[in-house]
């Protein structure tokens, strides 16, 4: 008779009794499956990864389409239901576009007014950084999966062409200029944010295969800032000399935004922003604000070579301290403009064309505008302005152009396609 412990028996002895694995011994893998029919819910106040398998987008997918302000990069925290958004990250991300929006605004006035110049100067130095760091933060678990790659293209490579072609039409109308030719590789004012995160995130799995990634995108952007024979085309200066902040945020931690929104951090902030204002009050007059546009090299300002390496180092630092001390004020619990948070793309690409119109109509030529009433005012129209186009209602009425659907541009899944026939035949 074969023994009835060998596997090709007919009869199985009973497995021994499972036991509990000693304290540090990792205990058996559970498939995923198992894992996510057996727990019904993390233990509360601890924060899911955005695009897990536990969230969906408004097309149907997990995941996010990897742009800060998009209605699909769904941070929640688990505990509650998988809808609910974090409102740390949309308050942050609100108020960062707000800061944008005046600080296009306050750009006109800084000619005349040194006191507009260092606020526009300290605004600049944090403002994008933290909107990139955010956007890396959100891409975290981008890989090359075909759902992903999808959002990829209608999220963020398909708004890029309608808008770029629409600032094109609107600099014809609006600026009298009938020659202004429409070039996708030539990034127009505001696009070149999405020329940067496509390219970003199409090489977040490179980042996160090497050693060192924040130092390496930080000796990429130096090497940019030296470059000038890197030209205009996709806006390719900014793409690298932005990068080490995308790169930052893919490698942030949920505990590390918790680190920065304590209390000591918070006073700590005071000063530091306080010092940022008299140090951009200071170098107002004795340097070019284009360094932190970050779209031209140091020879192209017209500085020498070593000047692009110290600056971008110098920038980074400032950027980063900045940026969490901006962290540390952004309100962590729920509030009116919370909502908001979903539609900062809308906001960031609809008010380029006032930002751009009021140029080109010549509303800061009068001389109110440049006393400071009127700079109080034209701040509060900015940030009303930007947080009427981040409304729901904006964002349903433009929607067709930030997040198209698209299904019929691409071909069916084949795992989808197989499960629906086996529904059918079922």
């Amino acid at each position: 008779m074969t023994n009835s412990v060998q596997p090709h028996g007919r009869h199985r002895a009973p497995l021994p009794p499972a036991h509990v694995p000693a304290e540090g011994v990792p205990g058996p893998r559970v498939p995923q499956s198992t894992m996510a029919a057996s727990v019904p819910h993390a233990p509360a106040g601890t924060t899911a990864r955005p695009g897990s398998t536990g969230h969906s987008s408004p097309t149907g997918h997990s995941g996010s389409t990897g742009h800060p302000g998009s209605t699909s990069d769904r941070p929640v925290s688990t505990g509650q239901s998988a809808k609910q958004r974090d409102s740390f990250f949309d308050n942050a991300k609100y108020l960062a576009i707000v800061l944008v929006a005046m600080a296009h605004a306050w750009e006109p006035l800084t000619d005349g007014s040194r006191a507009a110049e260092a606020l526009y100067m300290t605004v600049y130095a944090f403002h994008m950084p933290a909107f990139i760091l955010i956007s890396g933060y959100f891409s975290r678990s981008f890989d090359m999966r075909s759902d992903r790659l999808k959002r990829l293209v209608t999220g963020i490579a398909v708004p890029y062409v309608i808008f770029e072609v629409a600032y094109t039409f609107f600099k014809r109308y609006a600026d009298d200029d009938p020659t202004q030719p429409i070039s996708l590789l030539d990034p127009w004012y505001l696009t070149w944010f999405l020329v940067a995160l496509f390219v970003w995130r199409l090489t977040t799995p490179l980042w996160k295969l090497v050693r060192w990634p924040v130092p390496l995108a930080l000796a990429i952007a130096v090497l940019a800032s030296v470059s000038p024979d890197i030209g205009d085309d996709l806006d390719l200066q900014r793409v690298l000399q932005f990068l080490p902040f995308f790169v930052l945020g893919l490698f942030m931690k949920p505990e590390y935004f918790q680190l920065v929104r304590r209390r000591e951090v918070r006073l700590l902030s005071i000063p530091i922003f306080a010092s940022a204002l008299l140090l951009a009050y200071w170098a107002g007059p004795r340097m070019t604000s284009a360094w932190f546009y970050r779209r031209d090299s140091a020879q192209e300002l017209g500085a020498p070579w070593w000047a692009g390496v110290v600056m971008t180092l110098a920038l980074f630092g400032c950027s980063v301290v900045l940026t969490a001390c901006f962290f540390a004020w952004v309100p962590r619990r729920k509030m009116w403009f919370t909502v908001l948070g979903a539609g900062t793309l809308y906001g960031y690409l609809l008010h380029g064309f006032l930002a751009k119109g009021s140029r080109f109509w010549g509303w800061f030529d009068h001389d109110w505008v440049h006393t400071p009433v009127g700079q109080v005012g034209v701040s509060l129209a900015a940030g009303t302005v930007v947080t009427l186009l981040c409304t729901p209602p904006v964002q349903r009425m433009f929607r067709f152009a930030m997040e198209p659907k698209m299904e019929w541009a691409f071909k069916r899944d084949a795992a989808a396609l197989a499960r629906e026939r086996a529904k059918s035949s079922s």
